[in-house]
């Protein structure tokens, strides 16, 4: 499935999980967060995998917070993606909450999962873990505005 801004298909390597790749490889998705997977789990809850590399760490040698920030506020999208609940224009966050927990390994999968609270006819209601194997890192929760209908 390709939509204006992404391409969304079976991911080759991943059994389950779809790609969730930019087409215009410049902006910021696949700049800051690089390549990244997503799946439906069930009707309310939803995965997100990014792949951290050195480019997302810090001198920790742990992913950045900035990083694990961003793969907060894209799952809250792609996830309302999977939901259906997002299909055209864009929508925007209204507010991210975060709590860090733990540190996060560079070159090991990180995953958001995320968690659809409650959708309105002009919000969505989020909250997620991001998690690495049995170790959450961080949880957050967000809000995003769904995009204006289209003009007729």
């Amino acid at each position: 499935m390709q939509t204006a801004h992404f391409i969304c298909e079976p991911a080759p390597d991943h059994p389950g999980w779809l790609t969730w790749d930019m087409i215009d490889e410049r902006r910021f998705n696949t700049q800051a967060i690089g390549k990244f997977i997503v799946r439906k789990d069930d009707a309310t809850h939803a995965r997100v995998r990014m792949f951290p590399t050195i480019a997302h760490s810090n001198l920790m040698n742990k992913v950045h917070g900035g990083a694990l920030l961003s793969l907060m506020d894209i799952s809250l999208f792609a996830a309302s993606r999977m939901f259906g609940i997002i299909d055209i224009g864009v929508a925007v966050t209204l507010d991210l909450t975060s709590q860090f927990i733990g540190g996060a390994d560079i070159d090991v999968p990180l995953d958001s999962v995320v968690e659809l609270l409650r959708e309105t006819g002009r919000m969505v209601f989020l909250r997620g873990l991001l998690v690495q194997g049995d170790t959450i890192v961080a949880a957050f929760s967000g809000t995003i505005r769904k995009p204006s209908p289209p003009q007729t």
